[in-house]
């Protein structure tokens, strides 16, 4: 009888031991970020079969052995760059932005001075349509009053600059 009890003994305390193990179920797997996590739980069920490293009931995947990356052949450095580089670097950017500056102004003063000739133009063809006389001070300081031609000549010139105009 004493030989059945600690038979028993040693069946039971087997048993007790691989039931420990299973208790203590560990995964392994790469993660999104190519990190290896460690759990007692399941990867995430979006994480792919060939990733999950180690599972209860399964045998340990290989460690996959890196191949040797190859040598890069020299680094080139390049060096910092010196006070006067930097000076040089600032002093050409400040001349670009005065550049991109002055053509800015210029093009505004351009845009001011067409959008005064398209105002004036429409005033003079408005003057010429209006059918009122218009009257001119000569060199002399006489008045005259333009006639029938000229007042097509400066009609004629007015769309000329309108047609230029937006």
């Amino acid at each position: 009888m004493l030989r059945s009890t600690s038979s028993l003994r040693l069946i039971a305390a087997t048993a007790l031991l691989f039931a420990s193990s299973l208790a203590q179920a560990q995964y392994s797997w790469i993660g999104e970020n190519g990190v290896r996590q460690f759990s007692d739980r399941p990867p995430p069920p979006n994480t792919p079969p060939h990733k999950i490293l180690k599972a209860p009931g399964r045998a340990p995947a290989p460690t996959p052995v890196a191949a040797p990356a190859p040598a890069p052949a020299a680094p080139t450095v390049k060096p910092a760059p010196t006070l006067a580089d930097r000076d040089a670097e600032y002093r050409e950017r400040l001349k670009k932005t005065e550049e991109a500056e002055r053509k800015a102004q210029a093009d505004a003063q351009r845009q001011r001075d067409a959008a005064e000739r398209c105002e004036a133009a429409r005033e003079s063809r408005a003057q010429v349509e209006s059918g009122v006389r218009i009257g001119r001070i000569g060199a002399q300081g006489e008045r005259r009053i333009a006639t029938d031609e000229e007042r097509a000549a400066q009609l004629a010139r007015a769309n000329k600059v309108l047609a230029e105009c937006r």
